[in-house]
């Protein structure tokens, strides 16, 4: 739907309920510069621990139990008021239908409620923007979104205006991770738990393969390699030490599946605009052992290396305001009869016309 572009600064509440995180951020995008004024986030992580991975029921009923709370904090730290509010945004998908469903109706009785526009936002787009809540980003840029559930390459064009470039086939790199960690017994979320145990191991210690690795082209592949940590696990007794160096020689496999791909992604993009950013976001792209090797390679490539502090790595609402925000100043925002969706692919042309791997009832994944 759209409305006249909004002039000035706009101010917006952002929701985010798409995973385990439940959030709220107030953020003012003013002359493309972004402040943000307010934030607040709810881990589930314990509420989850007993059961080796994110239950959808219990996370869509612990977002509805906190949300409200969670608004009031973050509308009252912003200090704008409601008549301050240019707009609400919060996440419509993709992710756990019943969690963004508690977000998506939270937004749309506070838009009714306050006689406020509502963006429904892409959670992928969240992602895509939010190095530009710390950076003076402009476009066009080369997206690696790297997350839990989505790995792709992206080239980033404009808002709205997001062209795919390849992507994983089977698992994302972050459900690679999480997978690792709970066939390793790790306590605690996924990446984070591996990235501290391979800390302690040796990165050579154990062969494991790098799928794709010499195929051309963009699209990656971690089911095989989560596949072989499993054998290496069973292999031999898995003592503290081999515990350590397979979560270490995990890791340098993923960074150099991500290494080599991001190196050809942007031989690719080179040959098609002067402007030189590469830019990593979502969860994954917290692990430093990763950004390290991917920075690397940017410098190699003569690209600018950007990356979102690391609490906007992770789901957060800055980044689902954000994108509100940046939506709202060009006049574009959603009915309050918009539909929460468990799959929303960020280049939705692409992913219909070439899906990398099966749509199923409810549309293409990727």
């Amino acid at each position: 739907m759209m409305q006249a572009m909004m002039q000035g600064a706009v101010t917006v509440l952002g929701i985010e309920t798409s995973c385990d995180e439940t959030a709220a951020a107030v953020v003012r995008l003013e002359n493309g510069r972004a402040d943000v004024l307010a934030e607040h986030v709810a881990s589930q992580t314990e509420d989850h621990a007993l059961y080796g991975g994110v239950v959808p029921e219990i996370a869509a009923r612990a977002h509805v139990e906190r949300l409200d709370s969670l608004v009031r904090l973050a509308m009252e730290d912003a200090g704008v008021g409601w008549s301050g509010l240019s707009g609400v945004a919060a996440t419509a998908g993709p992710g756990l239908i019943g969690g963004v469903m508690a977000g998506l109706s939270t937004a749309k009785a506070i838009a009714l409620a306050r006689g406020l526009p509502l963006v429904a936002v892409n959670h992928l787009e969240g992602h895509a923007l939010s190095p530009r809540l710390a950076d003076d980003v402009a476009f066009p840029y080369l997206l690696l979104l790297v997350s839990g559930g989505h790995c792709q390459f992206v080239a980033v064009e404009g808002v709205g205006r997001y062209r795919r470039l390849g992507s994983t086939i089977d698992d994302a790199a972050g459900e690679a991770f999480d997978k690792t960690a709970k066939l390793l017994g790790l306590a605690g979320q996924g990446g984070p738990a591996v990235e501290r145990e391979a800390t302690n191991g040796e990165a050579t210690a154990v062969e494991l393969p790098r799928p794709l690795l010499d195929r051309p082209g963009l699209d990656m592949s971690f089911s095989g390699l989560k596949t072989a940590v499993r054998r290496a696990a069973e292999d031999q007794p898995l003592t503290p030490r081999r515990r350590a160096d397979i979560c270490a020689s995990f890791q340098d496999a993923v960074a150099d599946i991500l290494a080599a791909k991001s190196s050809r992604a942007m031989e690719a993009i080179a040959e098609t605009t002067d402007r030189r950013t590469f830019v990593v976001a979502g969860g994954v792209a917290a692990n430093k052992t990763l950004r390290a090797r991917l920075e690397a390679e940017a410098r190699n490539h003569g690209f600018r290396f950007v990356a979102p502090p690391q609490r906007w790595c992770t789901d957060n609402a800055a980044m689902i305001a954000l994108a509100g925000a940046e939506r709202l100043r060009l006049g574009l925002a959603d009915p309050l009869d918009t539909p929460a969706r468990a799959r929303w692919p960020l280049d939705q042309a692409s992913a219909s016309a070439a899906p990398v791997y099966g749509a199923g009832k409810k549309g293409a994944k990727a």
